[in-house]
């Protein structure tokens, strides 16, 4: 791992002050340097990379000095378009450094959903005409590539790219995951919860990271299958999308969503579709810790924001507000039983996780094929 503190040195002397992104477990050495030294209005986390994309415009806009937008090579899809049409050089003309996980790496090994981001990030980057560099371990090295870099995207007045393979930007330090123990449950204790009081035939699906493992394990555990589960395990923020038109196609179904505090924040905007459509077997459960924990543990603005309030407005039967135990999750679930509309709750809980977990090691095409074959089936042997 290159040494952090001098790298933001660096960035500092060229100019560089104000940093905003989405964390990423490949740059988590890097964002943990910025956590602990650098003030939040500098060092921004944003709900998505499209969100960071235009932070870092209107920072440049205000002061003329070229941010940083750090993000995972799977968040290049957000910020295309506030890149293309909102900093390219035949519109406003934004200078701007992206430092990029480059997760899925050819000649790697890494999950599934990162195999092609990974393939195509370099292509990708070619394609919309954004200079890079590929760091390397060595700060000398790294040093000069990246004076090289900021001098064209001051020359030129456009994004250049900072593509990061494992180990450069990365520490096998996690962050701050000490428990809260303002709450009582861990995140698997609040799915067992769920669990324990739905109908056995509901389906759950659940968000990146890791409520996936977490479902998946607690079913190995108790002894059931997996054709009940849909574990979106990439695609962040798009879980409560899926889980939508899963209950709107099965109406006799109870469908839980099992979301997470980042990434509902990351497309908030979906909440808005119950108000469209209704769905009242859909239950949405936000999973909130206040954390991207999977990636670092650095903080979201989850406890910042009262998603009971918002899910309301967006047409959710709710029940007024946050809740963090399991009592408290059963008669939550009760009192929205027989809803009109679709139900929300918000689950606060503690970081981390209640004991260690294998890799999750399945195969995506049994998985979907499963829980196809469930939920078809069913319906043509009700016909």
């Amino acid at each position: 791992m290159i040494n952090q503190g001098k790298f933001v040195q660096l960035l500092n002397s060229l100019g560089i002050d104000f940093f905003v992104g989405v964390p990423d477990s490949y740059l988590n050495g890097f964002c943990t340097y910025l956590l602990e030294n650098i003030e939040e209005k500098n060092n921004l986390i944003a709900a998505n990379e499209g969100n960071a994309i235009a932070l870092a415009a209107g920072y440049y806009f205000s002061t003329g000095k070229i941010p940083m937008v750090y993000l995972q090579n799977s968040g290049m899809g957000n910020m295309l378009n506030p890149l293309l049409s909102l900093a390219d050089k035949d519109v406003y003309k934004v200078p701007m450094v992206l430092l990029i996980g480059w997760r899925g790496e050819p000649g790697t090994n890494d999950w599934a959903q990162h195999k092609m981001q990974g393939e195509i990030t370099l292509p990708l980057l070619d394609l919309v005409q954004i200079p890079y560099i590929i760091a390397e371990n060595n700060d000398e090295l790294l040093g000069l590539q990246v004076i090289n870099l900021v001098d064209i995207a001051k020359t030129e007045r456009k994004p250049v790219a900072i593509v990061a393979k494992k180990n450069v930007f990365t520490t096998e330090k996690k962050g701050s995951l000490i428990p809260d123990n303002r709450f009582p449950l861990f995140r698997e204790e609040a799915i067992e919860a769920i669990l324990d009081i739905m109908p056995k035939d509901s389906i759950f699906v659940a968000t990146t990271g890791r409520a996936t493992r977490e479902l998946y394990f607690l079913r190995e555990r108790r002894n059931e299958g997996h054709e009940h589960d849909f574990l979106n395990v990439g695609s962040m923020g798009h879980t409560s999308s899926v889980a939508f038109t899963i209950a709107l196609a099965n109406p006799q179904r109870n469908v839980i969503c099992l979301d997470g505090d980042s990434a509902a924040l990351m497309h908030l905007g979906a909440f808005s579709m119950v108000s469209k459509v209704n769905v009242p077997n859909l239950l949405h459960v936000v999973l909130n810790n206040g954390a991207h924990e999977s990636v670092g543990g650095q903080p979201s603005a989850g406890m910042r924001v009262d998603f009971t309030t918002i899910a309301h407005g967006c047409g959710y039967a709710t029940i007024g507000g946050a809740i963090c135990s399991k009592t408290e999750i059963e008669d939550s679930i009760q009192k929205l039983s027989g809803r009109m509309n679709a139900g929300f709750i918000d689950i606060h809980i503690k970081n981390g996780m209640l004991g260690k977990l294998p890799p999750l090691n399945i195969s995506h095409e049994q998985l979907i094929t499963d829980l196809m074959n469930e939920l078809i089936s069913n319906k043509e042997e009700k016909k």
